[in-house]
């Protein structure tokens, strides 16, 4: 019998529980889904201050976490090209094949529907609060973060010291007048 294969796309910046609790629904409906790192060539930003290797590591570790067997899962880095004729093509070319698109994104809804593959919404969860730019939001203010996020994500923001990063480069540069 034939695996259902879905594929999520994210730029994880980082891993929140908003995207862990998307995961969970998404593992209801199919046998393996396909994350991918989207934009995967960026970090350092205040944007995307955190590397594909980085949050890879947080979602790998946060779905062991969880207890979700690791056959289950690809977590494939993304990087952006920029030109949406072939933009579906260039996603298939870096992952296993699926059937199912899951995204709120108009932009990626339409490509893959003119693609001819099955395109879902996944459910948001407290998307006011369970997002990259409110946990990044909150790291910059000093205010309470650790509570949107895995403790994979907490444990490597720690390691690589994540908040001092952010904060860096939240400092506007300095011109010579």
């Amino acid at each position: 019998m034939q695996k259902v294969r879905g594929i999520l796309i994210g730029r994880m910046q980082p891993v929140h529980n908003g995207h862990m609790e998307v995961i969970k629904k998404i593992l209801t409906e199919v046998d393996e889904i396909i994350i991918g790192i989207g934009s995967a060539q960026l970090s350092h930003e205040l944007k995307d201050p955190f590397t594909a290797g980085e949050r890879i590591v947080m979602l790998n570790q946060a779905l062991s976490d969880i207890n979700v067997d690791s056959s289950r899962y690809y977590i494939i880095p993304m990087q952006d090209i920029n030109f949406n004729a072939i933009w579906t093509s260039h996603v298939k070319m870096l992952t296993p094949p699926f059937s199912i698109v899951y995204s709120g994104n108009p932009l990626v809804k339409r490509l893959f529907e003119e693609d001819g593959i099955d395109v879902r919404q996944p459910p948001l969860y407290d998307r006011l609060h369970l997002s990259g730019s409110e946990v990044r939001k909150r790291i910059l203010a000093d205010e309470d973060w650790m509570e949107l996020v895995p403790r994979a994500t907490v444990d490597l923001i720690n390691e690589i010291d994540g908040v001092s990063r952010l904060k860096s480069l939240s400092v506007k540069e300095i011109s010579d007048l």
